[in-house]
């Protein structure tokens, strides 16, 4: 039988939230996916949430960018339809149900790549002032470096995520850098604000995992668990 969440969580819902967050190439996707695995072997049901998998807006934000129509406010205010959709069809009925939702991105991305692309800091922490607090957010971290050739060895550079859209410049592996190192700093900004566990993401994967479910279970251990 599953284990459920008591109400006790920063959000005030039965279940827990926990946000993995990080550039592409950080990661991301590899531990969300073992972190699952291993709450399902501890007896925990989980489900996630990814970034852009909103059923209503998913293919609208991929029409928009293959017809480069993305201007920054325009950017940011479809990006919040995906997830203000994704939080009433997923997250919250989820948190309702006392499961752990694990969510790969949260608002965070938006705080830091709308701010990059021109975007009011005070006006995108408005637009998605209504986001329930996570009680953990994890915070890969990886030199620009590492994530350039992550990047290149596996699905190749992407022209929104080069920053190409923002004319940081006409070279692709420039424009990466550039921008990549840009998200860097806003995310170094939110680190303490929102009490980031900070991850070296060029560390082995069993050596990250490993810190990170045992800040979980922290976590879990603390009452939170029926």
């Amino acid at each position: 039988m599953e284990k459920t969440v008591k109400n006790e969580s920063n959000h005030g819902y039965p279940g827990l939230l926990i946000a993995i967050e990080g550039t592409d190439g950080a990661g991301r996707t590899t531990h969300i996916e073992q972190l699952r695995n291993w709450l399902a072997i501890e007896g925990y049901g989980a489900v996630i949430s990814e970034w852009k998998t909103s059923k209503l807006i998913a293919k609208a934000i991929d029409q928009a960018k293959e017809r480069n129509l993305l201007h920054a406010y325009t950017f940011s205010l479809l990006y919040a339809s995906d997830f203000a959709d994704r939080l009433e069809q997923v997250i919250i009925p989820a948190l309702k149900a006392g499961l752990i939702v694990l969510t790969d991105r949260y608002t965070y991305t938006a705080y830091s790549r709308d701010v990059v692309r021109g975007v009011s800091p005070e006006w995108i922490r408005k637009l998605y002032d209504f986001a329930p607090r996570p009680d953990l957010v994890f915070y890969l971290k990886k030199p620009v470096e590492v994530l350039l050739k992550r990047i290149i060895g596996s699905s190749g550079l992407d022209y929104y995520e080069s920053g190409r859209d923002i004319g940081l410049s006409t070279d692709f592996y420039e424009s990466f850098k550039i921008y990549q190192r840009k998200l860097l700093a806003e995310y170094s900004k939110m680190e303490k604000e929102f009490e980031f566990e900070t991850l070296d993401g060029t560390l082995q994967i069993e050596t990250v995992q490993n810190k990170m479910r045992k800040k979980v279970k922290e976590l879990l251990d603390s009452g939170i668990i029926n």
